[in-house]
């Protein structure tokens, strides 16, 4: 399929245009993970090797939203055929909401210590990943993230502002003996590195060593293994090696929504991919008279509320869950939904969404293939907790569970919680059109309904779809807009009932990529004003 759009940039673009390319395209957050995937096309592998090898360098470039002990789900395009793939982990068998309680959080999840953490999915995925469709020797994947980690890397202006606020963010953990650990790894100096400073990490060196040479079977099965329950044993964890043995990524297959001609793609649950297809057939049921028009942003928002009222209540574990994702995304259902926006703000009952730390990734090669990839710790650094002379970084993806026991999302041994990280995928007639995907918590599935209305119903390329200015809705009536939004569209919201606060930081807003193809196979890429992002095509 030939994505089609009409070349203009928005009108308050950044001066980053779109990139082109023929052979293959790599484009993140971060320009030298960028590289070291388009390296790998380079030396004869696909885009799903190339996406292995960017997610691995990008533990070490951007380690304030990712590491070693992160999870990641991804979308992969193979000869015609779209494939999930879930490398989120499942909590503990000792940890239970009794021991949670016990350990003084009687109300809700905590985001720092081991009660926050369940096992780390993603270096299986990395290896399932590759067994199935990779093609390069896997060791090689791993060349660019290991010399980082060893010999240096200059550290990148927005991964430094996230450094230093991932430092003030642990400071009241800093006398934990689980924590304590985070700090000799990523803070040795006491402060966070300064935009340009030279970075080593040569923990993560010995530890990507281990996963390149056992295929990361050490990590669940071996020598990692053993030393990550040693050190969960002696601090207070929870992790058994029968947790860690009995764990691999899983395929499973992604579900969709038709969007005006075209099938968006998103990860079932765990994930919360399906809350933006929830509010894209809503919001199909609307004509729209401008990207920027209150109408246009009124209705965005109020069809994103409803969403993220279902995806709250209802999305959790598969195996749990008792309301079906088929109900969820019915014509029928999404009819009854978009009958409710009327010209006043709606107040349903959700959560709390914020941005958290997160790297999303996509690639293409010259043979087809595709590759949409999200990879996260969650909030900041994650749980704080880091195996001492290993470097790995444990996520806090525990704090999505539900201590209420009536929540389809309560907290379980072996049950994997609520999850924010969801790549996406867009096809037209049975044929790949490209990855696209938001980074950033709560506002990811907000960002991939801003994007791909950008794309599809205003025709923005791919640059001025992620430049636009965009809106987050918080909680009850709260929204969040850019500054770069007309103060007349600003008041009139506020005249229909909207809470609007004008942000002049765009890091909140989400941070995304996007590879579409064109025509003669030609790959249309593009990255974030709002992040360090780059495109590296060939």
């Amino acid at each position: 399929m030939q994505m089609q759009f009409d070349g203009q940039q928005y009108p308050y673009a950044s001066r980053r245009r779109v990139v082109y390319g023929r052979r293959g395209m790599v484009c993140t957050s971060q320009p030298l993970a960028s590289q070291a995937g388009l390296q790998i096309l380079q030396q004869g592998g696909n885009a799903i090797d190339a996406a292995i090898a960017t997610a691995i360098c990008q533990t070490v470039v951007e380690p304030t939203n990712n590491g070693l002990g992160s999870d990641c789900f991804a979308i992969v395009w193979v000869k015609n055929k779209l494939y999930g793939i879930n490398g989120s982990g499942y909590a503990p068998q000792n940890l239970t909401a009794e021991a949670v309680r016990a350990a003084g959080h009687t109300d809700k999840m905590p985001f720092r210590g081991w009660q926050a953490v369940t096992v780390p999915g993603a270096p299986s995925a990395w290896a399932e990943l590759h067994k199935r469709f990779g093609r390069l020797n896997f060791a090689q994947l791993f060349a660019s993230a290991i010399d980082y980690a060893e010999n240096g890397y200059p550290v990148s202006p927005i991964v430094a502002r996230f450094w230093q606020e991932g430092i003030e963010a642990l400071a009241p953990y800093k006398d934990n003996p689980a924590v304590a650990p985070w700090f000799a790894t990523f803070a040795p100096k006491g402060v966070a590195p300064r935009t340009g400073e030279l970075v080593r990490l040569p923990d993560h060196a010995k530890t990507l060593r281990l996963l390149a040479e056992s295929y990361c079977e050490s990590y669940y099965r071996g020598e990692l293994a053993e030393k990550i329950v040693d050190f969960s044993e002696k601090t207070g964890g929870y992790l058994t090696l029968a947790d860690l043995a009995d764990y691999r990524a899983e395929f499973v297959e992604p579900v969709h929504i038709n969007y005006r001609g075209y099938d968006v793609w998103e990860m079932p649950p765990n994930g919360h991919g399906i809350t933006a297809l929830m509010a894209l057939n809503i919001l199909k049921g609307f004509e729209f008279d401008g990207r920027d028009s209150v109408a246009t942003l009124h209705k965005q928002i109020e069809a994103m509320k409803l969403a993220f009222a279902d995806g709250m209540q209802y999305i959790a574990d598969p195996r749990y869950m008792r309301t079906k994702v088929e109900a969820m995304l019915s014509e029928e259902y999404a009819a009854k939904r978009r009958a409710l926006i009327g010209e006043q703000a709606l107040l349903p009952e959700a959560g709390k969404p914020f941005c958290g730390g997160t790297v999303y990734l996509c690639t293409a090669d010259n043979e087809g293939n595709m590759v949409s990839f999200i990879q996260s710790n969650y909030k900041d650094f994650g749980s704080g907790v880091v195996l001492p002379g290993y470097g790995i970084n444990f996520n806090d993806r525990g704090a999505g569970f539900s201590l209420d026991e009536s929540s389809d999302d309560f907290l379980l041994p072996r049950k994997k919680p609520y999850h924010t990280i969801i790549p996406g995928f867009l096809t037209k007639d049975g044929e790949a059109v490209g990855p696209f995907g938001v980074m950033g918590a709560y506002m990811q599935p907000q960002g991939h309904v801003q994007v791909l209305m950008n794309t599809i119903d205003f025709l923005l390329n791919p640059q001025a779809a992620l430049d636009a200015p965009r809106w987050q809705w918080i909680d009850g009536r709260e929204v969040w807009l850019e500054d770069r939004f007309a103060p007349e569209v600003v008041e009139q919201l506020r005249k229909q009932g909207h809470d609007v606060r004008v942000m002049s930081d765009y890091t909140s807003f989400g941070r995304g990529e996007i590879i579409w193809r064109c025509a003669d196979g030609v790959l249309a890429g593009a990255t974030e004003q709002r992040a360090d992002g780059t495109v590296a095509a060939w």
